[in-house]
This record gives structure tokens, sequence and C-alpha cells, in this order.
């Protein structure tokens, strides 16, 4: 159910979310939000950063993948140039 509660702007334009909500939604600190707005309404949205847990395998993969497919610095760097024209 939608909680309705009054807060207010900081100088600095810092909005505190009120505790119930905080809790209800299982807000912590750090959290990320999209920030949207018109007219006289504002819509923060939580959203979940990426993990770079993983990156490292990843990168492992993608430098094991392009020397597979013999990709050499040279046709990345004209691919780069085509795609920016």
């Amino acid at each position: 159910m939608a909680s309705i509660d009054i807060t207010s702007m900081s100088s600095r334009g810092q909005i505190v979310i009120p505790l119930n909500l905080r809790e209800m939604m299982g807000l912590k600190e750090g959290e990320k939000f999209a920030v949207t707005g018109k007219e006289d309404t504002i819509i923060l949205k939580k959203i979940q950063m990426p993990s770079f847990d993983n990156f490292d395998k990843l990168m492992q993969q993608t430098q094991e993948f392009a020397k597979k497919k013999e990709i050499k610095q040279k046709d990345l760097d004209s691919a780069v140039h085509r795609a920016r024209k």
C-alpha cells in the first residue's frame, strides 16, 4: 500500500526519504536512483548498479575470443573510426 509523508529539501538540494518508506522498500545507504521530473512532479526510481564482480573473467574471455578470431588492435581502431564517421 502506498504511503504518504511530508519531507523538505535542504539548502544543498537534499531530500530525506522518510524512515517508514526506507524500511518498507528495504533501502540502504548508498542506493542509487534515477530522477525525472515534469511540472510539479518528481519521480525517484531505484536502480540496480551493474556488478563488476566477473569483469576480469569477461575481459579474459573477450581477449581469448579476439585472439581466436585473430582480431588485432588496428582492426579495432579501424572499426571505431568507421563507427564515429
